[in-house]
């Protein structure tokens, strides 16, 4: 395995719009530092810049970067070629990581990701691609994040304006936006299109939105941000792990005698957290259990509102991660076959 090997050189890399910041070490040794402009043709040449380096090899070193979107795209295509050991961390991890932190500057953050990779060798998790198809629907899928925005920035002032403004003004107003409304509606019907043909047309995919979905007030939306942030299940699988991801694992927080409730965390994927608070209240209306256990929470028992809401959740989680694990659609009645087996006995 990759993870058992001894790895002798560790490249931090900053990345920007423009440029990219090359700090590289050798073991705990900084060497040196290196800026050059975001551009595929002097990626390549700062890797052959590195090939010359003493002992050194590429399936001993590891290159590592934050999350950064598509700034990145030129430095993975150019290190996927030479088969490089690549970790792609969270920002916030790495500071949090590295204790307490003053200045910021790009050659100092290239420094401190090459430092964390250095500390962290023994356990990080190198960067598996995602399909093509997975990018594809990712890249739609913000798009029509965007758009809706757009849709929302237009639309919600001209019908909160109603009752405030001259009549005059706000007919005025409404018919200059129909046209730009109307045309972005338009965009997104679109998009949802090509959203859905890229489902139906590749067979895991559709399998999975089609279990995900077949969970009660769980909706398209919602499940193809599910597939695209566990990249169809690969990189997480466990429904704790994902809860944790989305922001809706409760953690405790303690310390000798000072014992506090728990508490869900603010760092989570906010899209996917939203998503997931939008079903949990559509099942708390609509379906006859969470209903009933809703209002026995709240009213009963007494506890708060979100702190129940944020349970359904964690239910409608656990629900998805259970149905897609045992690849199969989400029945109400199911009965396991271990359990099946067991009555009979």
């Amino acid at each position: 395995m990759l993870k058992n090997k001894k790895f002798t050189y560790f490249i931090g890399i900053d990345i920007s719009r423009n440029e990219l910041d090359f700090a590289v070490m050798q073991g705990n040794s900084f060497l040196f530092h290196k800026e050059i402009n975001n551009l595929a043709d002097e990626i390549q040449t700062v890797i052959a810049e590195l090939k010359q380096l003493p002992k050194f090899s590429v399936s001993k070193a590891i290159f590592g970067m934050e999350q950064t979107g598509y700034y990145s795209s030129y430095l993975i295509k150019c290190l996927k070629r030479i088969k490089a050991n690549i970790v792609i961390e969270n920002p916030l991890h790495i500071k949090m990581s590295l204790g307490n932190i003053r200045g910021k500057y790009d050659k100092i953050d290239a420094i401190r990701i090459a430092q964390y990779i250095y500390k962290n060798r023994d356990c990080v998790k190198f960067y598996v691609p995602r399909r093509t198809i997975i990018e594809k629907l990712a890249h739609l899928t913000s798009l029509r994040n965007r758009m809706v925005n757009v849709c929302k920035a237009l639309e919600t002032p001209i019908q909160e304006q109603t009752l405030f403004v001259h009549k005059g003004i706000d007919k005025q107003t409404s018919a200059l936006c129909k046209e730009s409304i109307a045309a972005i509606k338009e965009d997104i019907l679109k998009i949802n299109t090509s959203i859905m043909e890229i489902i139906n047309n590749d067979d895991s995919i559709k399998r999975l939105f089609e279990i995900i979905t077949s969970v009660p007030s769980v909706g398209p939306v919602t499940a193809i941000q599910i597939i695209i942030s566990t990249n169809e299940f690969k990189d997480i699988s466990d429904p704790k792990k994902f809860a944790c991801y989305a922001g809706v694992a409760p953690f405790k927080r303690e310390s000798g005698i000072s014992i506090t409730k728990p508490k869900i965390s603010a760092v989570a994927n906010k899209k996917v957290k939203a998503l997931l608070h939008v079903c949990a209240l559509g099942a708390t209306r609509f379906l006859p259990e969470i209903k009933e256990y809703y209002k026995r929470k709240t009213e009963i028992d007494g506890k708060p509102k979100m702190a129940v809401l944020n349970a359904v959740r964690n239910k409608l989680i656990r629900r998805i991660f259970t149905c897609v694990n045992q690849d199969r659609c989400f029945l109400k009645d199911y009965i396991s076959p271990a359990n099946e087996t067991s009555t009979n006995c």
